[in-house]
């Protein structure tokens, strides 16, 4: 007997096909959107029952998403491919990435409270606005995993468009003599040393700060300290590669699972897309509007283009920027600066799940 074909599931096919086409022809995140895509066809097949007890995606999602494995060990592998040297030599920089991921978070957050939202589901969807999407699959995960597949969908959606975005946004709020400003670049020699400390004391101070993102920091620093340790090299190509590959294949598979019809055709899931526009767009709008106070106050010495970098986007991010400033005047090189925004964005992006997991149930329980 053939199962009847639902309507939905259909759709839901087609979305998952429109995932692949994007991830194949144009190159937006591929590394998730094709496992995304081919475990949503899969799950909508009638009768696959694959996330059913005991069903093939079920056991990969409970195994790896619920227990937060997969996120953890992609941050591992994103620590041990960041050099942080960029942003040890400029320190200052990292006041980009306070606004823009800040913003990008409270803006959404705001919006899905105002139409409904229940505030751990308006937590998770704020979460899009760090540009991260392990942080976001960690994040929702914990507090609203009903929404999981619309929101690691919608932010790993925004964030291969980031080129896009950015580009139209920082033309529209900054001017060309802003946009032709340079930003010399004097390398500073400092000892290997700094470069050991500086995972050490980042994961301590964060931990502290914010207890319950303790996991994500601390794997992201393990894993730069792997890299910068120099003697540890099959550990630091291992978290590179072949970790980081399996868990991204597996987290894609697990997330590809929770898009079944029922679940995710729905009005929260078009909300959802729309908030997590709304977030990367307000972040990208603060980090350059607190870029062009920087340009204002140093009298044009900060190109306010970086401060779109600050967000997690990384190396998308610093590209975008570059290039833009390319545009205008062939000689530009922001690219160094630009690299270090985005960089330490990652870790603000930790920082800012840290702290929403660890504080966020503290200010519900105190209601």
């Amino acid at each position: 007997m053939v199962l009847p074909f639902y309507l939905g599931n259909l759709i839901m096919i087609f979305v998952a096909l429109a995932l692949i086409y994007l991830a194949v022809r144009r190159h937006y995140e591929p590394l998730l959107l094709i496992p995304i895509g081919f475990a949503a066809v899969l799950v909508n097949l009638p009768g696959s029952d694959l996330m059913n007890p005991g069903g093939f995606l079920r056991v990969i999602y409970d195994f790896g998403v619920q227990t937060e494995l997969f996120p953890i060990l992609v941050f591992m592998g994103i620590g041990a491919m960041c050099d942080f040297g960029a942003y040890l030599e400029r320190p200052w920089i990292i006041v980009f990435s306070i606004p823009a991921t800040f913003m990008g978070i409270i803006v959404p957050i705001l919006l899905s409270l105002m139409i409904g939202f229940q505030p751990l589901e308006a937590t998770s969807i704020g979460i899009i606005g760090a540009m991260d999407g392990p942080t976001a699959i960690y994040v929702s995960s914990k507090y609203a995993p009903n929404l999981l597949g619309p929101i690691t969908v919608a932010a790993y959606t925004y964030i291969a468009t980031v080129p896009i975005l950015q580009t139209k946004v920082s033309k529209i709020l900054t001017s060309k003599k802003e946009r032709l400003a340079r930003m010399p670049y004097s390398p500073k020699a400092y000892s290997r040393n700094v470069r050991l400390v500086f995972p050490i004391v980042a994961a301590v101070a964060i931990g502290l700060m914010a207890p319950q993102g303790i996991p994500l920091i601390g794997a992201l620093m393990l894993g730069n300290f792997l890299r910068e340790s120099k003697i540890v090299e099959r550990l630091s190509k291992s978290a590179q590669n072949e970790i980081t590959n399996i868990s991204t294949l597996m987290l894609g598979i697990a997330v590809g699972g929770t898009m079944e019809a029922e679940r995710f055709l729905s009005l929260q899931t078009l909300l959802v897309f729309g908030l997590g526009l709304a977030a990367f767009v307000s972040g990208l709008a603060s980090g350059i509007l607190f870029g062009k106070i920087a340009y204002a106050v140093t009298k044009g010495k900060v190109n306010p283009l970086i401060g779109a970098c600050g967000s997690s986007a990384f190396p998308m991010g610093a590209r975008t920027a570059h290039q833009i400033g390319r545009e205008e005047d062939p000689d530009n090189w922001l690219l160094v600066h630009a690299i270090a925004a985005n960089s330490i964005g990652q870790v603000v992006s930790v920082i800012a799940g840290g702290a929403i997991l660890t504080f966020v149930p503290m200010l519900l329980s105190a209601r």
